[in-house]
């Protein structure tokens, strides 16, 4: 017995320094794995008894209370969300790599024929291939160059449509979505939606769908519980829509292939290529019908919205409505209606339209997925973690904004600022490699509409003009529009509007 003692006090030690060593390890290691901070959580749900309608708005104010970067349980989901520029541009720059995917949800996946699309597509060879065509040849200068004819015609349309019906209330959002509808249906297609009024309906009303069914939360993404369960009934509208858009979109590819156009629109653009068997990758039918539905879904109402907010801005601070129409008339006049190349000349309407953006971008939050394990800002992020940059509140950051919350486009007069996602506390159409590719069209159709508004008409909010402040409340989606919508009686400013230009 006494000769075991000296053995078992060696192993005793020996056990200890194991155990002082792993504990050693493990703190370590915990340190280099550092999570973000997080919230209370509850079982199954997780965080989102935390969220609201509007989750932009629910992230904002938890980051004033759990710091710029914080990690969440969407149900059984993890995913991080930041509201700092700071952190923003390690995730969007400094580590981009990582974080090219998108988190898709059921209804995104199945809209968009298994993710065959652009916009929501996996980074990988698809991914490259298609914004390389999409760079050097659908949306490239060039191309958007031989439009401008039709943005013109566009716009005079919309001006034209808006002089008969002075003096009568007018639902801006609607009007608005119909230029930029017809813009994108000749753009994609080289007709006007509006000379077929059926299908132009259809569209609009698809349209909205899917952008109302993709921003949506559905249970069934989030909690393991009722993953087989359409509790809410979103499977069963995402199937309706895509089974409608599906029909629609496949008898116009028909009636192309049958005309034989030689129009340079996209869709017979997108048919070649489909053709080209010298081609890195072969585009399916679906593919192309997948990309139809992004430029339809981004084009569509995101183009409409800026306007709309710009405007009841403009309304609720009259004293900037005048001075914008100032410059328009010392640099325009008041002969003729103003025009893409006059916009360089017009330095207080571009900084009214960045304003608007930084306050109401068209979508709120920059989704992401991570395809690695990471450290950003100090923490460890999962790889097949959900990433959100919060823009919406980046606009606000009051670290990077005076009065953050004040309508002043002076500031875009004082500090030089692109919107093309090099200023992290600035990123209306996001940033990196996924950045948004049609952000030069959507420009030029946006600056154009709302100085043509401003130019041509007096806007008096309410539907029978009395209003004195318009609403500026937001609504739920998966964009950034307006809980009102807002309803304005144009009053003729120039007299007579200049007509001879609209009807060229």
């Amino acid at each position: 017995m006494a000769d075991f003692q000296p053995y078992f006090f060696h192993f005793l030690i020996l056990l200890i320094s194991i155990a002082i060593t792993l504990a050693f390890f493990k703190s370590k290691n915990a340190k280099s794995h550092l999570h973000p901070p997080s919230p209370f959580s509850l079982p199954i749900i997780g965080h989102l008894h935390l969220l609201t309608p509007t989750p932009h708005q629910a992230f904002h104010r938890l980051s004033l209370r759990y710091g710029p970067v914080f990690r969440l349980f969407m149900g059984s989901e993890p995913c991080v969300v930041t509201c700092s520029p700071k952190i923003a541009q390690e995730f969007l720059k400094t580590y981009e790599n990582a974080y090219l995917d998108r988190p898709l949800n059921s209804a995104t996946t199945y809209i968009t024929y298994g993710s065959k699309d652009f916009a929501f597509a996996p980074h990988g060879p698809y991914w490259k291939f298609m914004r390389k065509m999409v760079m050097s040849q659908l949306l490239n200068g060039t191309t958007i160059d031989s439009m401008l004819q039709v943005r013109q015609d566009e716009i005079n349309h919309f001006v034209k449509s808006i002089s008969q019906k002075v003096g009568r209330a007018v639902y801006i959002n609607a009007e608005l979505v119909k230029v930029t509808n017809n813009l994108i249906s000749r753009l994609l297609l080289g007709e006007r939606c509006s000379e077929q009024a059926g299908q132009a309906d259809d569209i609009r009303k698809m349209v909205f769908g899917i952008t109302e069914a993709i921003g949506s939360f559905n249970l069934s993404d989030n909690i393991w519980l009722f993953k087989n369960l359409d509790l809410q009934g979103y499977g069963k509208r995402v199937k309706d829509f895509h089974r409608r858009f599906d029909a629609l979109i496949e008898k116009i590819i028909k009636e192309h292939e049958e005309s034989q156009s030689q129009e340079k629109d996209l869709l017979s653009m997108l048919l070649h290529i489909a053709e080209d068997e010298t081609m890195d990758i072969h585009l399916t039918r679906e593919n192309i019908k997948a990309f139809i539905l992004n430029i339809f879904v981004a084009g569509t109402d995101n183009s409409a919205l800026t306007p709309e907010w710009g405007l009841s801005e403009l309304i609720n601070h009259p004293n900037i409505m005048r001075k914008a129409v100032a410059e328009i008339d010392n640099v325009v006049g008041k002969d003729r209606l103003i025009q893409e190349s006059d916009i360089p000349n017009l330095p207080y309407l571009q900084a009214i339209i960045k304003e608007t953006l930084r306050l109401h971008p068209p979508v709120p939050l920059i989704p992401r997925k991570s395809t690695e394990d990471r450290t950003v800002a100090g923490y460890h992020i999962q790889a097949n973690t959900s990433i959100f940059i919060n823009i919406w509140a980046l606009g606000r950051d009051p670290n990077h904004w005076e009065n953050p919350l004040e309508f002043r486009p002076e500031r875009f007069e004082e500090k030089q600022m692109d919107v093309r996602g090099q200023h992290f506390e600035f990123l209306p159409f996001g940033s990196g490699r996924r950045m948004c590719p049609g952000t030069s069209l959507g420009l030029k159709m946006v600056y154009t509409t709302l100085g043509a508004m401003i130019q041509c008409f007096e806007w008096k909010a309410g539907e029978d003009g009395n209003l004195t402040r318009v609403d500026m409340d937001e609504k739920r989606g998966f964009n950034l529009p307006k809980a009102k919508p807002l309803v304005c009686v144009p009053v003729a400013r120039l007299d007579p509007i200049p007509m001879s230009i609209i009807d060229r």
